[in-house]
């Protein structure tokens, strides 16, 4: 994060606190603290991308190059409510600032070579307008500070959005996004290795749902980046 006058300015004004923890941040922090950050559950995904455990949900149902989380999701945890609070409580810079994080580790493993742009997985009007935001979207704006990999986010559309699947289980989330989405723009992603990002993964029915439409695009290669990933 850059420092300048009016950053420290507003420091003081109004302090930013850590999204975990609730400590104060410095003026060279973003969003988490240091002892927060190093303290995230790291997956260490971006070290095997092409064989663990996110990248085998999809196995079966779509060609993935290559998947990595963040970090482990646990319900209930000092993490969750970051990404409740990200998702539910207007904190979109939240999404960005972690996507940054996840890009900077990743990017030092390689993860991004090859990639010709991003794609989030999109919600519907009234959803977005409801929350104010998309926080996958937000999340692929983090990538882009780091990445500047472009982000395309009319290749796919959300057309329905039946309930959320915070309790459902997963056959319940399968079926909650059967028909969810539609390619809309096949000719912007032929041939190109799309980066497909979420926030949570759980089951994968949702990324699944996304990766069988982006997958009817002529020639396109498609790989994963989520926040976290719940442990199964």
């Amino acid at each position: 994060m850059r420092t300048t006058f009016w950053t420290r300015l507003f420091d003081v004004v109004a302090p930013r606190v850590c999204a975990v923890c609730g400590a104060r941040l410095t003026t060279g922090e973003r969003v988490l603290c240091a002892v927060c950050h190093l303290h995230l559950p790291l997956t260490g995904y971006e070290h095997s991308p092409l064989s663990n455990p996110l990248a085998r949900l999809f196995w079966g149902h779509f060609p993935v190059e290559h998947a990595a989380a963040l970090f482990f999701f646990e319900p209930h945890s000092a993490t969750s409510q970051m990404i409740y609070d990200m998702k539910y409580r207007s904190m979109p810079e939240t999404a960005q600032a972690l996507g940054a994080i996840a890009a900077r580790q990743f990017a030092a493993a390689g993860f991004f070579t090859g990639i010709d742009a991003v794609v989030p997985v999109p919600v519907t009007r009234l959803r977005k307008w409801q929350r104010g935001y998309n926080q996958s979207m937000e999340i692929a704006l983090g990538i882009k500070e780091v990445t500047e990999l472009p982000i395309y986010n009319n290749v796919l559309k959300r057309i329905h959005f039946k309930a959320s699947q915070t309790t459902m289980d997963a056959q319940q989330r399968k079926f909650n996004v059967e028909g969810a989405f539609a390619l809309t723009n096949p000719g912007l992603i032929a041939h190109k290795h799309i980066l497909l990002v979420d926030d949570i993964v759980t089951t994968g029915s949702t990324l699944i749902a996304c990766g069988r439409e982006l997958a009817k695009a002529p020639g396109t290669r498609i790989s994963i980046l989520t926040l976290g990933m719940t442990k199964t």
